[in-house]
């Protein structure tokens, strides 16, 4: 194959993990980032240990992307979490498998993985180019706002892995949508996931309980019922147990304007027991003392009782009981796009060719968070990130060859 000119728009796991693929075809592979370094929110990530990927049986894993599992399919075929870890030894980072089954480097730091595979992309002659910010289109180029001034790039072949709309302060900002929309290219709806959520709590709930956790709780939603914790905020709740539960919780507060996240405050005990247990208390016994003699319940899961149950529940053995294995917690809305982990939406797949190229933009291909796919938490979003961004890089070597 002719050596060709490729530009890589966006320097996250995507766009990396594209110009490794590349430049081992042995092509010009030129890396551009509005950032001053690469892989900010991967960095961010690593500042809680970096999630790699996950360790769950792949027949389970590949079903966790929701209704664009099918179209990520041969992505992940291509790159399993295996191959990741197998990739990740061979950049001088060992993995392991956390409780949860989620993988992390032994270190528990991004920052050494991150320097060893720029390095690794230098010596394979990629070209990696910082604070230059993609702004347009122009003579069939693209266009560069750089510390000199604008600049104009041709390519042979060009990929986008701009990111969703999470985090824009890392570089995540979604510039891009009108831009490709203006092209033709079918966008659907960044909207927040594994996000938090607004909950109009009581001031005494907000000065007295925002930043404690709630532990041992199952909740329940459209997705299912999972064990966990999630965190009282000044604004709601959020924490990986809502997270879960996010993208359900969002869609129906899209549909029918309200829901409401399911808890279970003491998974341990039935209702009968609990109905049995709180009515032996005596009259005179405090609220606050019947939960804690009664369920084992204190602090702030006797607020949340407060805060989401009126007087007549409370005084009452079984329905008290009965909010106690099911109480709703009544949401408002999602916290901003901005505040998520990530960001649901995107380029439709359905102005996706199977190698990743926009059919409103031959030649362009977008990987990454910038298609209309999102995951849970656990790995499954940087898995994705990097298998589609490899993915794309084949799909640049067949066209070119053609």
């Amino acid at each position: 194959m002719n050596k060709k000119r490729i530009a890589i728009i966006g320097g996250g796991p995507a766009g990396l993990a594209a110009a490794e693929v590349l430049s081992l075809s042995g092509h010009a592979v030129t890396v551009y980032d509005a950032m001053p370094t690469f892989g900010r929110k991967f960095l961010l990530a690593g500042k809680s240990g970096l999630n790699i990927t996950h360790s769950e049986n792949y027949a389970r894993f590949a079903t966790r992307f929701g209704a664009a599992s099918g179209r990520l399919g041969p992505a992940l075929d291509a790159f399993t979490p295996e191959d990741i870890r197998n990739w990740a030894a061979g950049l001088g980072t060992e993995t392991f498998v956390g409780s949860s089954g989620r993988v992390f480097p032994t270190a528990m730091k991004a920052s050494p993985l991150l320097r060893a595979w720029l390095g690794r992309l230098e010596k394979q002659g990629v070209t990696l180019l910082t604070r230059h910010k993609w702004v347009g289109f122009s003579d069939d180029g693209y266009v560069f706002e750089t510390s000199e001034g604008l600049l104009t790039v041709h390519s042979d072949a060009t990929l986008l892995a701009l990111g969703g709309a999470s985090w824009p302060r890392l570089g995540s900002d979604a510039a891009w949508v009108p831009r490709l929309a203006e092209s033709g290219v079918e966008i659907a709806p960044l909207l927040p996931a594994n996000c938090g959520f607004d909950v109009a709590w009581s001031e005494f709930l907000r000065e007295r309980f925002a930043g404690e956790p709630v532990k041992s709780v199952t909740a329940t939603s459209g997705a299912g019922t999972y064990p966990g914790e999630f965190v009282i905020t000044g604004n709601g709740i959020e924490g990986s147990l809502v997270y879960a539960h996010a993208a359900s919780l969002r869609d129906r507060l899209l549909k029918d304007g309200r829901a409401s996240l399911m808890l279970d405050l003491a998974p341990a005990r039935t209702a009968e027991r609990l109905t049995r247990d709180l009515a032996r208390q005596g009259g005179k016994t405090s609220f606050s003392n019947r939960l804690r003699k009664a369920a084992g319940i204190d602090s702030v899961k006797a607020a949340l009782l407060r805060e989401c149950t009126d007087e007549a529940d409370r005084a009452d053995a079984p329905r008290l009981a009965a909010s106690i294995k099911a109480l709703p917690v009544p949401l408002l809305r999602t916290r901003p796009v901005a505040e998520a982990i990530s960001s649901a939406g995107g380029i439709r797949w359905s102005g996706i060719d199977d190698n990743y190229m926009l059919t409103a933009l031959p030649g362009t291909f977008a990987a990454g968070e910038m298609l209309d796919w999102e995951a849970p938490t656990g790995g499954y979003l940087l898995t994705a990130c990097l298998a589609t961004g490899r993915a794309a890089a084949r799909g640049i070597e067949t066209w070119l060859r053609r």
